[in-house]
């Protein structure tokens, strides 16, 4: 198949730089495909075209931005099952799951439709003799983002159908693993009615990255990824003078009383923990069982059932999950297994050797289960990233709820319970950016925002809803008076409103 180069003023370009990356079939393990990896100067390149296309895009009425995304919504809900089978093709989750994404991105996409709403300002008449104050809501001009592998179709549209629809125009570097999928996604925007220019994408590693954080041209960037590389983001974007908004790694706690539902529990959590291989940041991959009871029936109950998941290619209907990204990431799963052996955790169940046959090279593993994990084992502090399954006893609510509210992360939570008192002072106490309750994971709707706290964002203001316009705009406020008669005599003195 053709290599994946990059789409710069309204069409696909070829790379020039030489460089490139391998694209896997993480179902098979074998080389499918190429990305380019663009150089500074084509980076450089896609800017231009953004700045090119910025006074006519951002001079349109909001109202003719939302019927450009209301045709791309139109379009990418026409082209569903190809995006899908692509977005599996590179990624490995299963079809099902590929349809998810595609579909979380164009809830987003839904949202930025009522644009012309979402940029209403503000308006007080008579604020002071005759003056009158008001708001409006402007784009910055060329924003940019940056996407993770693990969502190659929600990330992209969580980031560009906001900014676009303000006005903005935008550059694009997905993750090099899987770029078919947003590269399409650009050329729908573009039959959707958007201007060359208007969307742009360059694949590309740290070079197309830096690029992009330190070219004056810029004005925001988006990012979701690891959380060392995020803040290596927020830092390096602030210092040139850019609005950041970077989120990065989760390690997300559900926590078990006694009285919730177990069948619920042992079913969400089948899907929270090993769905899409893990590879989710708001998977649930630490369960918290309250007493020993409690947890007994959880491990014994999740260990039998893991048992019964089907792990297979990611066109295989029936599969519960595919393969994982790449090898290097099945091998960095397969370590942190063994390092939770080696610090003491009891592997209850272990999908190291697990083997598909007839695709023996792809990149499986099975699903795995730990108890008796401890908050001091290195593999529970860190993000796995994988279909791995910890479980950390504890005796009292308030212990378990220390275990999230203490990491490093504070990406999500999650409350299994029938106690409504006991879910609302949890939801107000923990110190985590999303909680669930009896939801295992808590991805909120379009018309909210996503955000973590702790190590798992860097910057003030959430993605997508109400917060992802306010990201992607700027308000400029207007006191205006029309005087009549005379010149005020008080013309030097600061209005006090009075």
């Amino acid at each position: 198949m053709a290599d994946v180069h990059h789409f710069i003023n309204g069409e696909r370009r070829e790379g020039r730089s030489g460089r490139f990356s391998d694209i896997f079939d993480p179902n098979t393990g074998q080389v499918q495909r190429r990305a380019a990896l663009a150089s500074t100067a084509e980076v450089g390149e896609a800017i231009a075209s953004a700045k090119a296309a910025l006074p006519v895009w951002s001079a349109m009425n909001p109202q003719r931005r939302a019927r450009v995304m209301f045709a791309f919504k139109r379009l990418v809900e026409e082209n569903m099952d190809e995006l899908a089978e692509m977005l599996s093709s590179e990624h490995g989750k299963v079809i099902a799951d590929s349809k998810g994404d595609v579909q979380r991105g164009l809830d987003v996409v839904e949202f930025a439709c009522g644009i012309p709403h979402l940029l209403k300002g503000e308006y007080t008449e008579g604020a002071g003799p005759g003056i009158d104050v008001y708001s409006m809501r402007q784009p910055l001009g060329v924003t940019a983002g940056i996407t993770p592998f693990n969502f190659p179709a929600m990330i992209p549209c969580w980031m560009f159908a906001v900014s676009i629809a303000c006005g903005n125009t935008f550059v694009l570097k997905p993750s090099e693993k899987d770029p078919s999928v947003p590269l399409r996604l650009c050329e729908l925007m573009m039959e959707a009615g958007a201007p060359a220019g208007v969307l742009n994408m360059v694949n590309g590693d740290k070079e197309a990255v830096d690029a992009i954080l330190t070219h004056p041209d810029i004005k925001a960037v988006s990012f979701v990824g690891s959380s060392d590389i995020a803040h290596y983001v927020y830092k390096t974007g602030t210092e040139h003078g850019k609005r950041i908004q970077a989120m990065g790694g989760a390690k997300n706690h559900g926590i078990i009383l006694p009285d919730a539902d177990m069948d619920q529990v042992v079913k969400d959590y089948l899907g929270s923990a090993f769905g899409s291989a893990g590879e989710r940041c708001m998977a649930l991959p630490v369960a918290v069982p309250v007493g020993t009871d409690t947890a007994d029936e959880f491990v014994a109950r999740m260990v039998d059932e893991a048992q019964k998941l089907r792990v297979g290619v990611s066109t295989d209907m029936d599969a519960h999950y595919g393969p994982v990204v790449t090898s290097a990431h099945r091998e960095k799963i397969a370590s942190y297994i063994q390092m939770g052996v080696d610090e003491g955790a009891e592997l209850k169940l272990d999908g190291r050797d697990f083997s598909l046959q007839g695709h023996e090279e792809g990149f499986f593993i099975g699903p795995t289960i730990f108890d008796h994990v401890k908050p001091n084992m290195r593999s529970y502090q860190e993000e796995i990233f994988g279909p791995v399954l910890q479980v950390v006893r504890a005796e009292t609510l308030e212990e378990a709820a220390a275990l999230p509210s203490d990491h490093q992360y504070g990406n999500g939570v999650a409350l299994f319970t029938r106690n409504g008192r006991a879910a609302r002072e949890f939801a107000q106490q923990v110190n985590v950016g999303m909680v669930g309750i009896n939801v295992p994971i808590p991805v909120p709707v379009s018309y909210h925002t996503f955000g973590g706290w702790k190590r798992s964002a860097f910057g003030d203001v959430n993605q997508h809803g109400p917060e992802g316009v306010r990201f992607w705009t700027k308000i400029k406020t207007v006191t205006q008076r029309w005087p009549e008669g005379e010149i005020d005599d008080q013309a030097f003195v600061i209005p006090t409103m009075g």
